[in-house]
């Protein structure tokens, strides 16, 4: 098995570390970059605002996790199985988010950055994902969209690269604060969403979209 590259190690504690001084994780949370076909990284199994330079753990996609890799990062390896367009995953924890999918919500596509997330699935099991079958399951729900929200534990972002995937991670607790302001100022909910032309319009990755925020969660 080939190791990763000092770039592609310095890639995922990058994003570890972004991903918890957003606030998007806490002392669980973790985050992958696909490596090729057969193997991916996958960060240290400590709280990742604490990984600093710790080197990740090459697994293979068809094997079993290598000993101690987090039980959950199975669904990383479920979801690269099945979407040969995914490069990285990140799994997070984000509050208001988490606060919506414990009755049942997801964000709706309100504003520009909420566009991303038009017909999230949710995961309607607040239990970890310490088996295959579960993971796999959870992969199959994932579908071909870029998240999943999972009742009462929080999302899983999938995307081709790593800095989409952290800022597409960063994009869904705001859309998931938006949603929680307009149902807590007492507005409607069906009100209000982005119609079919103007999420189209805002799906977009041109003009730095991706790479504008990863310059923002990593700064210094």
């Amino acid at each position: 098995m080939i190791p990763a590259t000092p770039e592609q190690e310095r890639l995922v504690q990058q994003a570890a570390r972004a991903l918890a001084r957003a606030g998007l994780v806490h002392a669980y949370g973790h985050c992958s970059l696909r490596l090729d076909h057969e193997t991916f990284l996958v960060c240290a199994a400590r709280p990742l605002a604490l990984v600093g330079d710790a080197p990740g753990t090459v697994c293979r996609i068809e094997r079993p996790l290598p000993e101690g890799v987090l039980g959950e990062v199975r669904a990383h390896q479920q979801i690269y199985a099945r979407r040969p367009d995914v490069g990285a995953v990140c799994r997070i924890m984000p509050p208001s988010l988490m606060a919506l999918s414990t009755q049942g919500l997801v964000p709706r596509p309100r504003h520009g950055i909420g566009a991303y997330f038009a017909d999230l699935p949710l995961w309607n099991d607040p239990r970890l994902l310490r088996d295959d079958a579960a993971a796999a399951a959870l992969a199959a729900t994932l579908g071909d969209k870029s998240a999943i929200v999972m009742r009462g534990n929080g999302a899983i972002v999938a995307e081709a690269s790593l800095q989409r995937a952290v800022t597409l991670a960063w994009f869904l607790e705001d859309a998931a604060r938006v949603e929680r302001d307009v149902r807590v100022m007492g507005l409607d909910p069906a009100q209000g969403l982005l119609d079919a032309d103007e999420i189209a319009a805002r799906q977009v990755w041109s003009g730095g979209v991706a790479e504008r925020m990863w310059d923002y969660l990593t700064h210094d």
